[in-house]
């Protein structure tokens, strides 16, 4: 069983033996939201289903922010419709550096679904065939379990505010303030630390050695909340301090474009 991370040798090695594994395409862009569907459509990993981070494992923007978290019920009814079993291997991949297939990953945790695992490397390391068919799947038994993943809604979080071990997954400039290209507002939730998730990579877009990801996550523990701007890129920084074996950390899923969306909340810098 692979739970964080799977190798595409790995991946290819199941794909032959035709064991139980369903590929979830996730491959997204934040300021093009139909460059997902049209990179399916041009080729994708073979057995893949195209996965739409913003309407499949997201809310539609609002309370909550940029991309509330996906209904249950409804989630789980999408991975039956892609043939999901509660026993199947599931794989997510993007072409970002793995983000966006981090936070399916997540989301599929949530719903107790130990099981998934990110292709390592993404798109761009899979060395085998690729396909521009999608495959026929009839509807699986997926069920909602108890959840493996941990969150925190923004008045909690207010309230612990003073002693919150907070990590912001998103670029510095961003995080002090010196540029915002999405939100409204500019700056960070007091008191966070800044742990951009492309650091968790290898310059050829692979994660890093467990024992390097465990010395940058040095300090941080069970009680550390990750956000970023609107709980995506987040969980590649939970992703990371998995895959160093530390303990589940919290996710704020609104993050920064749910926290300014109340004026009274603090900000800095």
């Amino acid at each position: 069983m692979h739970t964080t991370l799977i190798a595409p040798a790995d991946l290819a090695a199941l794909l032959a033996a035709e064991a139980p594994v369903r590929i979830l395409d996730c491959r997204a862009r934040l300021d093009d939201h139909a460059f997902g569907a049209r990179a399916y459509a041009e080729g994708h990993l073979p057995g893949a289903v195209y996965a739409n981070v913003d309407t499949d494992f997201a809310a539609p923007p609002g309370a909550g922010g940029r991309h509330p978290l996906p209904d249950d019920a409804r989630l789980a009814a999408r991975l039956r419709e892609w043939g999901i079993d509660d026993t199947d291997q599931i794989v997510t991949y993007d072409d970002a550096g793995g983000p966006f297939a981090a936070r399916a990953w997540w989301c599929i945790r949530r719903l107790g679904h130990r099981a998934v695992a990110v292709l390592d490397g993404g798109f761009k390391a899979w060395q085998g065939e690729l396909t521009a068919t999608s495959p026929p799947t009839a509807p699986g038994n997926f069920s909602i379990r108890p959840p493996l993943t941990r969150e925190i809604d923004a008045t909690t979080l207010l309230a612990r505010l003073d002693s919150a071990d907070l990590v912001d997954a998103r670029a510095r400039p961003r995080f002090e303030g010196r540029e915002e290209p999405i939100d409204p507002v500019a700056g960070h939730i007091p008191g966070a630390v800044c742990l951009p998730f492309q650091e968790n990579l290898t310059p050829d877009g692979r994660f890093r050695a467990p024992v390097q990801l465990a010395e940058r996550f040095a300090g941080h523990g069970p009680e550390t909340i990750c956000y970023c701007g609107s709980g995506v890129t987040a969980a590649h920084n939970i992703l990371a301090m998995r895959i160093a074996g530390l303990p589940e950390p919290i996710l704020y899923p609104g993050s920064w474009s749910d926290w300014i969306r109340d004026p009274a909340r603090p900000r800095a810098p």
